[in-house]
């Protein structure tokens, strides 16, 4: 789910509202970190499987002790609280927005042609060790659009439609025969991990950071692993709410923040049942009145999971949209810097042996434009984690009063059977790809045949005048070369047409406005890298729970077995009915902005991973 595409409302500020900032400090050494980071899944170096604890990391990358307590007194004097996190690179500021804005200088400022920003000014002995500052906001109430979560009328829509039509789960079906039809074994079936199954591997001693937003209630999750036939140990859920309380999340649980609870609820149950044996720390950074945005919330809940180091594996499916400034909701610290920050914070956890997971989106290249994007933007980009694509299960079905058959895996790219309104609408949905905008190539992927060279299909255009979307007609091949960090790593099954059940008790509005809301208990079919994160982050705990020590950053060492002549991916190079709505494979290259690297056999790369 991208942060900041949803419709804008103006939010309701006061200086005496609580808000959240984080002060992102630099490395003592920045290329000292990332070629440890690199060391750390490099056989030939005396650093391999050496992951760092947090005081480890402070003590060799963090700011100094003394530093950190300077800035801590600093921000004191304004009545502002600061949490220094494990590791040392980041404070977390919490105070009222009048004296957080008082303490860093906080002044709202406009250029023309841009959107309005927050700047600040910090002591000079403070000052020279900072990369950004995350979250301040001195803008009036008219210059700061804060987006709405969602049009949840839409969510309500689609939620009943697929409970109460053909697109339901069939909840006859119990235990086995439901996870191979709808869960965690036809994911497990589909890509080799009931190999591990066998071996008695389940997910025993790890755990499994979800970041979100919102709130799940136990009773879904028990409701869904019941019928999956799983683990309904609920007590293997671990909530830390890092904005706001408990009780002031869980109160804000209308139907408002429907959108916000699904995601939460099929990631947690997603991952409950792919590693059943695992435990689950659900991070969620929910900030009810809106007086912390989106895209701070996100970096405190990533920045407490890795500073708690307690998960050996994370996954989001959560991003910061940076592509239109105009949806870009962080005032103080511009999407550059907001990457830097991110980057650092992923390095820190990849120095700890965690690896993380993200969703790369679902409409393809065309996730919030009105044109294929080349180049993609935000945390999505960043190398320090695996970006995971999605791909379509073979399938035969009518659609829309059409037969569509799909006779083997192909990159996620739903055109076929799309109904003329919903085209119109662009409605349409695909694996993300493309190239960053903000990050290079890294290390790891230089060299490999079909990185930074792309085939792509012109299948859709967008006809400004009428503000509608529609087919080409004669849809061509296009090969040329691009650079910057490429994406997705990796893919998995994520077509809704042969997508995963989840089970929900959600409100909805009732007819009278006045009345309590109405709780639905829904079982639906869905699909997207929303699912696919969360199931590669469980089957990560599941390769772990086999290991003496954590593989860590996957990245360099997928990469390299992608080259090797036992190779445990299965690359989709077709570039015949084989696309994200734009980028389709490369004949007899390794790698394609569609799906990556390919599919996993998790067996073989279990065995490759030592």
């Amino acid at each position: 789910m991208t942060l900041g595409a949803a419709r804008q409302a103006s939010a309701k500020l006061s200086n005496d509202q609580q808000v959240v900032a984080s002060v992102v400090f630099k490395p003592t050494s920045e290329s000292r970190l990332t070629q440890y980071v690199y060391d750390t899944v490099d056989p030939t170096s005396a650093k391999y499987h050496h992951y760092l604890s947090t005081t480890e990391f402070a003590r060799k990358f963090g700011q100094s002790q003394q530093y950190v307590d300077a800035f801590k007194r600093y921000l004191n004097q304004y009545h502002v609280h600061a949490y220094a996190y494990r590791g040392r690179l980041s404070l977390k500021v919490r105070g009222t927005r009048a004296n957080v804005n008082q303490a860093f200088h906080a002044k709202a400022g406009h250029q023309k042609g841009q959107p309005s920003r927050t700047y600040y000014q910090l002591p000079k002995k403070l000052a020279h060790q900072v990369v950004t500052v995350i979250g301040l906001n001195a803008l009036k109430s008219k210059q700061n659009p804060t987006p709405k979560r969602t049009d949840n009328h839409a969510v309500f829509s689609m939620l009943t439609r697929k409970a109460a039509g053909s697109d339901g789960p069939d909840t006859h079906l119990k235990g086995t025969a439901f996870s191979k039809k709808y869960g965690a074994l036809k994911f497990a079936e589909r890509y080799q991990l009931t190999n591990l199954y066998n071996k008695g591997l389940s997910g025993q001693n790890q755990r499994i950071g979800i970041i979100a937003f919102g709130d799940i209630h136990r009773s879904d999750l028990k409701t869904y692993w019941r019928q999956a036939g799983t683990n309904t140990d609920t007590s293997r859920v671990r909530k830390i709410y890092v904005i706001d309380n408990q009780k002031k999340v869980q109160a804000s649980m209308t139907a408002d923040h429907v959108a916000e609870q699904s995601e939460a609820t099929l990631d947690v149950e997603s991952a409950g049942a792919v590693a059943p044996k695992a435990g689950i720390d659900f991070y969620t950074g929910t900030s009810v009145d809106n007086a912390v945005n989106l895209h701070t919330s996100l970096f405190t809940a990533f920045t407490q999971a890795i500073s708690d180091n307690v998960d050996r594996q994370l996954s989001t499916s959560y991003s910061p949209h940076t592509d239109d400034l105009k949806l870009w909701e962080e005032h103080s610290a511009t999407p550059s810097q907001y990457n830097h920050a991110f980057n650092l914070i992923l390095e820190q956890a990849a120095a700890q042996g965690i690896t993380v997971f993200n969703a790369s989106g679902d409409r393809g290249p065309w996730e919030w434009s009105h044109k294929p994007l080349m180049e993609c933007h935000g945390i999505p980009t960043s190398p320090y984690q695996v970006l995971v694509g999605g791909t379509t299960l073979p399938y035969s079905k009518v659609i829309n009063g059409k037969r569509i058959t799909v006779t083997k895996e192909r990159a996620w790219g739903t055109l076929a059977g799309i109904s003329a309104d919903n085209l119109k609408a662009g409605a349409f949905s695909g694996g993300g790809g493309g190239f960053s905008a903000l990050n290079p190539t890294p290390r790891y992927q230089q060299g490999v045949p079909g990185v930074n060279t792309f085939s792509a299909i012109n299948l859709i255009k967008y006809l400004s005048d009428k503000k509608i979307y529609a087919l080409n007609k004669h849809p061509r091949l296009i090969t040329g070369i691009h650079e910057g960090r490429n994406l997705p790593d990796v893919a998995g099954n994520a077509d809704e047409r042969t997508g995963y059940a989840t089970y929900l008790s959600c409100p909805v509005p009732a007819a009278n406005k006045k009345a309590k809301p109405i709780i639905k208990k829904l079982w639906t079919i869905g699909g997207g890298t929303s699912y696919t994160a969360p199931q590669m982050a469980a089957a990560n705990a599941i390769i772990n729970s086999g290991k003496n020590i954590p593989v860590g950053f996957w990245n360099p060492q997928i990469y390299q077995f992608a080259q090797q002549a036992d190779t445990p991916f299965n690359v989709l190079d077709d570039n015949v009915d084989n696309n994200n709505l734009y980028y389709t494979g490369q004949p007899g290259k390794l790698y394609n902005q569609a799906t990556g690297l390919g599919t996993i056999n998790f067996d073989k790369l279990y065995q490759k991973f030592k």
